[in-house]
């Protein structure tokens, strides 16, 4: 895999990830509710979740990746598409992260928080669009799949890891920060502004020669 391949991955990875969405209202809610403990097993369910839907995304790319470049075409566009579509929903305040004080709650078994994180991702738009429509894009069809599957997912999921993390440890430092509108809607039009140069830089990526 080329290197400027592997970090314009990682750059679109990154804006995927740390955008707010529903796997950080669930990490949020979890760190307020005084659960760390809940965040990791969380996290945990959400990184298998990811994990299920790679590798349905990958069952598709060999024949995907030797199709006719209308058919590439076709894949960019759609995944560029996603991106304007989640950076004009950041911008215009319908992904916010504002919630509710969720206040103490009683703690759950491990498996709980798991089960609900992995149902989550699984029915969560945001990635299955970004494996079903920008993942092959940065797969090289004459190398071997398996490796490559392992690296972008890997990526893919330690990012998440981290993301929901660092989300869930910055909401517990700043509880009341993240219930005030005015500090959301700036948080909502930086991500925003970033979904929609990238999907413009998508528009501009060229197809990898087989």
């Amino acid at each position: 895999m080329q290197a400027e391949v592997l970090l314009a991955y990682c750059a679109f990875a990154a804006v995927s990830v740390v955008s707010p969405g529903p796997a950080t209202v669930l990490a949020i809610r979890n760190a307020l509710s005084g659960s760390m403990r809940g965040v990791f097993y969380g996290a945990l369910g959400n990184m298998a979740g990811l994990f299920c839907l790679s590798a349905a995304s990958m069952l598709g790319l060999g024949v995907l990746l030797r199709t006719s470049a209308t058919l590439f075409l076709a894949v960019k566009i759609i995944g560029a598409a996603y991106l304007f579509y989640l950076g004009f929903k950041q911008l215009r305040g319908r992904a916010s992260i504002v919630i509710d004080d969720a206040g103490a709650m009683p703690q759950r078994a491990a498996w709980s928080y798991f089960r609900e994180a992995v149902g989550l991702a699984l029915t969560n738009p945001k990635p299955i669009l970004f494996f079903a429509a920008l993942f092959p894009q940065f797969v090289a069809p004459s190398a071997p799949l398996l490796p490559q599957f392992f690296v972008l997912t890997g990526i893919f999921m330690l990012m998440s890891l981290c993301s929901l993390h660092i989300y869930a440890l910055m909401a517990r430092q700043a509880r009341n920060a993240l219930t005030r509108p005015r500090v959301v809607r700036w948080v909502d039009r930086v991500t925003g502004a970033i979904f929609v140069s990238f999907g413009a830089a998508l528009l501009a990526l060229k197809r990898i020669a087989p």
